[in-house]
C-alpha cells in the first residue's frame, strides 16, 4: 500500500514538472517568434575630403584666331608651300604668285626715279646759276621764279617715284602669301596655276589658331552672383570633360561672362581659355564645361545611393554602435559622380546604409553585409519593398551653395 501511494506521488510530481517545463518552452518559442531578424544592409563610411563646387554647362570649342586667306594682288599661283593640316608660324609662306609682273613694275619705278633725279639735279644747277645772275641783274626775276618752281616740281616727282617704288615692292612682297598667325592649315581650296584676284571673295585656305583655344559655354542666369564673386577673387578654374562627362580633357580659366542674358533661354554665355598644349581640344568640338566656383575643404561625402527622399526632405540611415539604425535628415549641397556632398546630418566616420533601406525604420536591427553580398541584399530589399504614397524629394545638384 505504501509503495502504491509513493508511486502515485512521484507520478504527480513528474507531471507537474513536465507541464511547467512545457509551458516555459512554449513561452520561449512565442517570445522568440516575435523578435524580427536583423535586416541585411550594406554600408559606407562618410568621408571628409576637399570637394570642388562646380557649375555645369554645355560648351563648344572655338579657335583663338581664325583667318580666311585671300590674295591682295592679282596673279597666277606658281607654288604652294604647305601641306594641308600643317602647323605654320606667323610669316611662313603659304602660296607664291608669279612674281615677274611685280618685279617689272618695280624695275620701271626705279628707272623713273633715276630719270627724275637727273632732271632735279639739272634744275637745281640752273636755279643756282639764275640766282647768281639775278644778283648782278643779268637775269630777270621771273626766270628765276620759274626755275625755282621747276625744282619744286622735280622734287615732288621724286617723292612720287619713291612712293611708286614702295608700292611695287609691297606688291612684289604680296606675291608671297604669308601666314598672319601661328596655327594649323585647313584644306587647300586652290591649286597651282589658278588665277586669283586681288581682294576677291575667293578663300585660298583657312587657318585656325588652337594654342591657346577658347571654350564657350552657357550657364543659368541665377548663378551670376556666384560667378561674379568667384571672378572677383581671381580667374576661376574651368574643366573640359568629354561628351560622357566622365573623362577630363583639359583645364583652363574663366575669362569673361557676357554682358547680357539671353531673354529667350534665361542663360548667360561664358568663355574660358585653355593653353591646349597637347591639342586635346579642337575647334567645333562639343564638351561639358565644369566651372569650379570654390573648394569646400574637409567636406563630408557619402554615396549618392545612401540618400533617400522623404516628404520632409532627404534623409539617410546611420548605423549605431549596437547595430541599430537612426534616420537623419541631410542637406545635400552637390552630387558629383554618384558622390553627395552633405552640409549637415552626417559626420565623417559615420556608417550610412547605401543598400537595403526599404526594410528599415528608426531603431531597426541590421546585419552589415560585405560588398560582395550586395546582390543578395538588393534581392532581399526588393522582395520586402512596398509601394509608398510619400512625395519624393530630389537630391540637390550643383547648387553651389556651400558656405
Amino acid at each position: 500500500m505504501r509503495k502504491l501511494l509513493l508511486s502515485i506521488i512521484i507520478i504527480v510530481i513528474l507531471g507537474v514538472a513536465g507541464a511547467f517545463v512545457w509551458r516555459s518552452t512554449e513561452g520561449s518559442h512565442k517570445e522568440t517568434a516575435h523578435v524580427p531578424a536583423p535586416a541585411p544592409v550594406t554600408v559606407a563610411l562618410a568621408q571628409a575630403r576637399d570637394v570642388p563646387i562646380i557649375l555645369r554647362g554645355l560648351g563648344t570649342v572655338v579657335a583663338y584666331n581664325s583667318v580666311a586667306v585671300h590674295s591682295r594682288v592679282t596673279g597666277n599661283i606658281v607654288k604652294v608651300d604647305f601641306h594641308e593640316g600643317q602647323h605654320v608660324h606667323t610669316g611662313d609662306v603659304l602660296f607664291e604668285l608669279d612674281p615677274r609682273p611685280f618685279q617689272a613694275a618695280l624695275d620701271q619705278a626705279n628707272a623713273v626715279l633715276a630719270r627724275d633725279q637727273a632732271l632735279l639735279t639739272n634744275a637745281q644747277a640752273d636755279l643756282q646759276r639764275y640766282a647768281t645772275l639775278l644778283k648782278k641783274s643779268f637775269a630777270p626775276e621771273q626766270q628765276y621764279a620759274t626755275q625755282k618752281a621747276t625744282v619744286a616740281q622735280d622734287e615732288a616727282n621724286i617723292k612720287n617715284d619713291q612712293a611708286q617704288i614702295e608700292t611695287a615692292k609691297l606688291n612684289l612682297d604680296y606675291a608671297k602669301l604669308r601666314s598672319p598667325i601661328d596655327g594649323i592649315t585647313g584644306i587647300k581650296l586652290v591649286d597651282i596655276g589658278n588665277l586669283v584676284q586681288a581682294n576677291g571673295t575667293q578663300t585660298l585656305v583657312n587657318l585656325t589658331q588652337i594654342k591657346p583655344i577658347y571654350v564657350q559655354f552657357s550657364l543659368d542666369e541665377t548663378h551670376i552672383p556666384e560667378i561674379r564673386k568667384a571672378m572677383a577673387s581671381g580667374k576661376p578654374k574651368v574643366l573640359a570633360f568629354d561628351g560622357t562627362d566622365q573623362h577630363q580633357i583639359s583645364e583652363g580659366t574663366l575669362d569673361l561672362i557676357d554682358n547680357s542674358v539671353d531673354q529667350t533661354t534665361g542663360m548667360i554665355s561664358a568663355r574660358a581659355t585653355f593653353t591646349n598644349s597637347d591639342e586635346a581640344l579642337w575647334p567645333g568640338q562639343f564638351v561639358n564645361a565644369h566651372l569650379v566656383l570654390k573648394t569646400v575643404h574637409n567636406g563630408v561625402t557619402i554615396p549618392q545611393a545612401a540618400i533617400q527622399p522623404g516628404p520632409d526632405g532627404n534623409y539617410v540611415y546611420v548605423v549605431n554602435s549596437n547595430n541599430t539604425v537612426a534616420m537623419r535628415p541631410v542637406k545635400v549641397l552637390q552630387t558629383e559622380h554618384d558622390v553627395a556632398l552633405v552640409d549637415s546630418g552626417v559626420r565623417a566616420g559615420d556608417k550610412v546604409v547605401m543598400l537595403g533601406q526599404s526594410r528599415l525604420e528608426p531603431g531597426a536591427k541590421v546585419e552589415i553585409k560585405k560588398q560582395e553580398n550586395i546582390s543578395t541584399v538588393a534581392e532581399a530589399s526588393k522582395a520586402d519593398s512596398t509601394p509608398t504614397t510619400e512625395s519624393p524629394g530630389s537630391v540637390q545638384q550643383n547648387s553651389g551653395a556651400a558656405k
